[in-house]
């Protein structure tokens, strides 16, 4: 049953540009309502996914960094008690960099915080602007000192492949940022996402993004610059010390169950995929009314599980076992993946493959998509 908790607190400091809830501002907050409507939601949730402990705890957002403390402390102990925890549980909480969020920092990790995940994006304030970012850089800064000084763990995310940049600005800002001495580091190419601002943009000319040969490049020089610091890619788009892999993300990507409470919350247990009401108001009533905050529980079939088992574990560096796989969802090896297209891939180095363990080779993880659409068995795809 479930290992991980993903506890989403949906109100803003302000009205902000990355919010869904952004009518919802922090001083409407009824904090002690939502404490008792999330622990509601919590008891719930351990009813039917309860029985290991914790290995993890994820907040997000919003902006959960703005919860006031006692809030934080408050749940945790709740979750404690239902489930218990691993004595190395990871509590992680997503912060944006600015100012106010950092003077919270002292006093979230007194109430337990031990991880936060800072969503920098640049370290340059014309491309915080480009990206619609309120902080600048010189704050986001000052933000990662703060955090530093007051969490064990510190992660923080960049973008890059963005216009303008080549193999020699990438270059000095990650090393730039890899000298900064986090544990963690998620570098994510931007991706020009249908239905957004940056599509609109590319459709009317005003964006040109870089071609996919120009993005390789920008890739390679990520893993090798952060490989070479110490901190390899454990994910497509994640490097780490060893030991400071996010254990949270682990839980989604090597498909193992996680709860999920508060407003929009996604979870999985036992074959079923349950989504909290995303609206805050429909969330309470839904608390009120049935003890839990869900709007849908869908059972997955077994194809759907076993196809969303391959496409996230292989995206870890340490790859998937076929045999485990093949025993859980009771499918043969054949009915999981493409056995001609695998001993082509690893004919060609892109892929991997030591006994029953199958992964994605470094040469590969640029062209990540095509592989998989290629590796995966085509029952699963059609399914």
């Amino acid at each position: 049953m479930a290992r991980a908790l993903y506890i989403h607190w949906p109100f803003c400091a302000k009205k902000c540009p990355y919010c869904d809830f952004n009518s919802h501002v922090r001083d409407s907050v009824d904090v002690a309502g939502w404490q008792a409507a999330l622990i509601a939601d919590m008891r719930a949730e351990a009813e039917v996914a309860g029985g290991e402990a914790l290995t993890s705890i994820f907040f997000g957002g919003g902006t959960p960094s703005l919860m006031p403390p006692a809030l934080v402390a408050a749940l945790l102990a709740e979750a404690e008690r239902l489930w218990g925890f691993d004595p190395n549980i990871e509590i992680t909480l997503e912060a944006n960099p600015s100012s106010v969020e950092a003077a919270n920092f002292a006093a979230l990790a007194a109430a337990g915080i031990n991880r936060v995940s800072l969503g920098v994006q640049s370290l340059d304030d014309a491309e915080l602007r480009f990206l619609g970012r309120l902080h600048g850089a010189d704050e986001a800064l000052a933000a990662l000192d703060t955090a530093q000084a007051h969490f064990r763990r510190v992660s923080f995310d960049l973008i890059y492949a963005l216009p303008g940049h080549t193999p020699e600005l990438w270059h000095d800002r990650l090393t730039r940022a890899l000298g900064f001495g986090t544990g963690h580091l998620s570098l994510y190419q931007l991706t020009i996402e249908p239905g957004t601002r940056f599509a609109s943009d590319v459709r009317r000319g005003r964006l040109v993004p870089l071609d996919d040969d120009e993005a390789a490049q920008l890739f390679d020089i990520t893993q090798e610059l952060s490989l070479a610091a110490g901190l390899p890619a454990y994910e497509t788009s994640n490097h780490a010390r060893a030991g400071e892999e996010s254990r949270h993300n682990l839980v989604y990507w090597r498909y193992q169950d996680y709860a999920g409470i508060g407003p929009g919350a996604h979870g999985r247990r036992g074959g079923i995929a349950t989504v909290r009401h995303k609206k805050p108001e429909n969330f309470l009533s839904a608390v009120d009314r049935q003890g839990n905050g869900i709007a849908e529980a869908r059972t997955l079939t077994v194809s759907d599980q076993a196809a969303e088992a391959l496409l996230m574990g292989l995206r870890l560096t340490e790859g998937l076992d076929l045999a485990a796989l093949s025993a859980r969802f009771a499918l043969p090896r054949a009915g999981l993946i493409e056995e001609a297209a695998l001993a082509r891939l690893v004919s060609l180095g892109l892929m991997w493959q030591d006994g029953t363990r199958i992964g994605v080779a470094p040469a590969g993880r640029g062209v990540l998509d095509a592989l998989l659409g290629e590796v995966v068995a085509d029952t699963l795809v059609a399914a």
